[in-house]
């Protein structure tokens, strides 16, 4: 399996084997079921959906029973899906824990950032204001600055950065360690820090 789906734990610290002090990211990764499997003949390609968390019945609609009831499983809350090469497929129902993990090993995550609401141009991109209070300028300095000319073109060209809203987008982040892997907790030990809030989900790709 080329991945799994895991809930963001928290973040805290520890010493490597070389004494280093090192940030790192708890991550609870499956236990996942294969809730379907794709194979070119039926679906042009090679894939296997893999599904985590436990979903309330009054919140299942038939067909979602019916598609987890193939599987011969419980309705779960979060499905993903990994693209896998042809002959190293899983069955349907099989689990997958954390022992896919290997310490030592670079993995991506991704997951979704946290929402900041509306934000201006000095926070959202970055910008560096209008510097100082100098020649009568007291009420500008976090402001964007000119947005375009005024006769021509007449408009404001599309991609403009400015304030809006920020946050809540799909984030990957690449080459992160596994540290450890706790096999008994479920847990898998990833040195940074991962997008996303306490508790969101997070998809962990080899």
């Amino acid at each position: 399996m080329p991945g799994i789906i895991g809930k963001k734990i928290g973040m805290t610290s520890l010493f490597t084997a070389d004494g280093k002090y090192t940030p790192v990211t708890l991550i609870q990764a499956g236990p996942c079921v294969v809730t379907q499997v794709k194979t070119v003949e039926t679906d042009g390609y090679a894939a296997v959906q893999l599904g985590y968390g436990e979903k309330k019945l009054k919140r299942v609609t038939k067909a979602e029973a019916g598609h987890y009831q193939k599987a011969k499983t419980t309705p779960k809350k979060r499905v993903a899906e990994f693209t896998v090469e042809e002959g190293n497929v899983p069955a349907l129902g099989d689990t997958v824990d954390v022992n896919l993990l290997i310490e030592g090993e670079f993995i991506d995550v991704v997951g979704t950032s946290k929402g900041k609401g509306f934000q201006g141009v000095v926070k959202r991109h970055n910008f560096a204001g209008v510097g100082g209070q100098t020649h009568g300028q007291h009420n500008r300095a976090r402001h964007p600055g000119s947005i375009g000319a005024c006769s021509w073109p007449s408009r404001v060209f599309k991609g403009m950065r400015m304030a809006g809203r920020m946050g809540g987008n799909r984030v990957k982040i690449e080459n992160l360690t596994v540290l450890r892997v706790i096999a008994e907790k479920n847990l898998v030990v990833v040195s940074g820090s991962v997008p996303g809030a306490k508790n969101s989900y997070v998809l962990i790709e080899k």
